[in-house]
């Protein structure tokens, strides 16, 4: 039986758009009452999200520079380092690849016939709330650095998070014994953390019950039959690159990539369904510390691959720029579609950098090739579905990614058997910093969420 938070959240799905569905037609066609309706019913998963950004700093921090501390050699951070972003790099080719082959041969924007217009281009990045002319490398290089800390975890601006813990955590591999003390209390926060992560993980299935219900109110479940083309085209790519991924981690991990797809089922459902990544990520944790990862390897790599490694991102961005340049009838050679390919390689890493992301990236592309910006508008009305499968997509493709470079480095170990952690079990202090867990074959508690990570 699947495990009980994962049945809770498929309830959860299953059950907002039911109530979506049933709250949008009892309110008919009163725009304004269904959107004061759709953001009550949204509250909940406005409360897991700002619970989940609460943790989100203090968690990546604490993990981070643990995983480094224990690592204790440099040597062992910068190859660890240059795999992953080696990884990141041929999956970032292969997600806007296939992106474009996909929507060259799908051709859902063909016949749409739309007619560009001058006013049209001036408002549609204003009335999307997207800021067309803001992503440019330089700034993207000098986001990466904070210029303070705490102003860095306020934000939640990962990138910088990772950034300063990698300082942090070189710092007290060098100074040796004198930061002992401080690893000894950094693990202790790593542990706290953890245990409130748990208490946080239990309400996640009112949370995707909630955006769900919410986002079917406002839309109406008719609003996929509407774009129903764009949008199967588009996930019957994501199911494509989904194959992609899980054959290149079949390639390096065997037939374990079964037992990692079952372990990180629960937080793809959550990104899924609340089209967030930051949901999903204390879950993936713990998730990848069942499956034998280190913590000092997943700690790194995961907060990494959440800047650089989002798969799903990546396709849609060549995927809806092509899609916008069919929807006007403009034909793009190939060696445009391979240009914007390159430059999509290079603008895409500055998606965790910047709000409304994909769609910042998008626009910024379209704008550079003199395409039509305005197209952005007609598909905000399906942008959340489609984020729905893009963001599940990247945390898939970080689930992997983190494993393959686990078992490139030979630290890959055998993964738990159905553990739950008794509430008052004793920790204790491993290689990789599990905490005390009692075997329990026959159930799993209903959050599923106080083992270590």
């Amino acid at each position: 039986m699947a495990p009980r938070l994962t049945r809770y959240i498929i309830m959860g799905m299953v059950l907002g758009v039911a109530a979506g569905t049933g709250a949008h037609f009892a309110l008919g066609e009163n725009a304004e009452l269904s959107g004061r309706v759709a953001g009550y019913l949204h509250l909940p998963a406005d409360v897991f999200l700002h619970l989940i950004k609460m943790i989100i700093a203090p968690l990546v921090f604490s993990t981070l520079v643990a995983g480094i501390a224990h690592m204790g050699d440099s040597a062992a951070l910068g190859r660890i380092g240059g795999r992953a972003i080696g990884w990141f790099l041929v999956a970032s080719l292969i997600s806007i690849g296939l992106g474009l082959v996909m929507v060259n041969l799908l051709a859902p924007g063909e016949g749409l016939n739309l007619t560009r217009t001058a006013a049209e281009a001036g408002a549609a990045g204003g009335a999307a709330g997207i800021e067309t002319g803001g992503l440019n490398l330089r700034d993207f290089i000098l986001h990466i650095f904070p210029t303070s800390m705490v102003q860095a975890m306020a934000d939640n601006q990962i990138l910088q998070i990772v950034v300063f813990s990698l300082f942090v955590g070189v710092a007290l591999t060098a100074i040796g014994e004198k930061g002992k003390p401080i690893v000894t209390l950094v693990e202790s926060l790593v542990e706290l953390m953890l245990q409130v992560t748990g208490y946080v993980m239990r309400v996640s299935p009112i949370a995707v019950f909630g955006a769900l219900a919410a986002s079917i109110t406002r839309e109406g479940p008719g609003v996929l039959l509407t774009y129903g083309e764009l949008v199967g085209e588009f996930y019957i790519a994501l199911f494509l690159l989904w194959g992609l991924l899980i054959l290149a981690g079949a390639f390096f991990l065997g037939r374990r990539i079964l037992t990692l797809l079952r372990y990180v089922r629960e937080p793809v459902l959550l990104a899924f369904s609340t089209a967030s990544s930051e949901a999903a990520y204390p879950k993936m944790l713990e998730q990848l510390d069942r499956f034998g990862v280190p913590r000092r390897i997943y700690s790194f790599v995961l907060p990494l691959g959440y800047s650089f490694n989002l798969d799903g991102s990546m396709m849609y961005a060549s995927f809806a720029t092509i899609f916008i340049a069919q929807a006007y009838g403009i034909d793009l050679p190939i060696l445009t579609q391979i240009t914007i390919l390159l430059v999509l390689m290079v603008t895409s890493k500055g998606i965790a950098a910047v709000p409304r992301a994909s769609l910042v990236v998008v626009a910024a592309t379209l704008g550079q090739f003199n395409l039509p910006v305005e197209g952005i508008a007609f598909i905000l009305a399906v942008d959340h579905f489609m984020d729905m499968g893009r963001t599940a997509t990247n945390v898939l493709g970080n689930a992997i990614a983190t494993s393959v470079v686990t078992k490139w480095e030979g630290m890959l170990e055998v993964e738990e058997p159905e553990y739950v952690a008794h509430p008052k079990a004793p920790a204790h202090t491993a290689a990789d910093g599990r905490a005390g867990l009692e075997l329990a074959d026959d159930m799993v508690t209903t959050s599923d969420s106080h083992k270590g990570a």
